[in-house]
């Protein structure tokens, strides 16, 4: 009988701890648009990511913590002078605080998050030809999304707007983000 109660009570251990902490991959797919004046011309650019995830749910609230490797595609051009193709790769570091606006139960539910998010871009390169052209190599944003838990499966679309000048050369040159991500939940 002891071994009987000792056996349930893990599987009801277990099982609470599973809806507590979840963690999985996760792809994403990025599309960067540079946010700037300084240039005649800009064009948003298409990318990819994977990261790994882990999440703390609590009643109606959640936090996740995220760790990754994305690229960031975009281009800019001075009339005159050239374009130039930039190609940004590299490590990120996302924190989120969201809200469940819609608890499905098991199934899943509909979230609301903010957060900040850090990237490092170790891998920077660029097609201009003219000159070389230094790159701040870490760039801050602040983040907004919703989200869709369906079983083990997670949907986000988030939004980053860097804070970041990415450009020290006095011209101003900071991104925005949109992020279509997929994820799977191990737990």
């Amino acid at each position: 009988m002891k071994k009987f109660l000792l056996a349930a009570f893990l599987c009801i251990g277990v099982n609470s701890f599973a809806q507590l902490i979840q963690f999985g991959p996760q792809v994403s797919y990025n599309i960067t648009s540079p946010l700037t004046d300084d240039f005649s011309s800009k064009s948003s650019g298409t990318a990819m990511g994977v990261a790994g995830f882990a999440r703390v749910n609590l009643l109606l609230f959640y936090a996740q913590g995220e760790l990754g490797y994305s690229q960031s595609k975009f281009s800019l051009s001075q009339t005159g002078v050239g374009e130039t193709d930039y190609e940004l790769s590299g490590t990120d570091a996302t924190i989120i605080a969201g809200f469940k606006i819609v608890p499905l139960g098991k199934l899943g539910n509909i979230r609301l998050f903010v957060g900040y998010n850090w990237k490092n871009y170790s891998d920077i390169k660029t097609n201009n030809n003219l000159n070389f052209i230094d790159f701040e190599k870490n760039n801050s944003s602040v983040l907004g999304g919703v989200g869709v838990d369906l079983w083990k499966l997670t949907l986000d679309y988030r939004y980053l707007a860097g804070f970041t000048d990415l450009d020290p050369s006095g011209r101003n040159v900071k991104t925005a983000i949109s992020n279509l991500s997929l994820g799977f939940k191990f737990l």
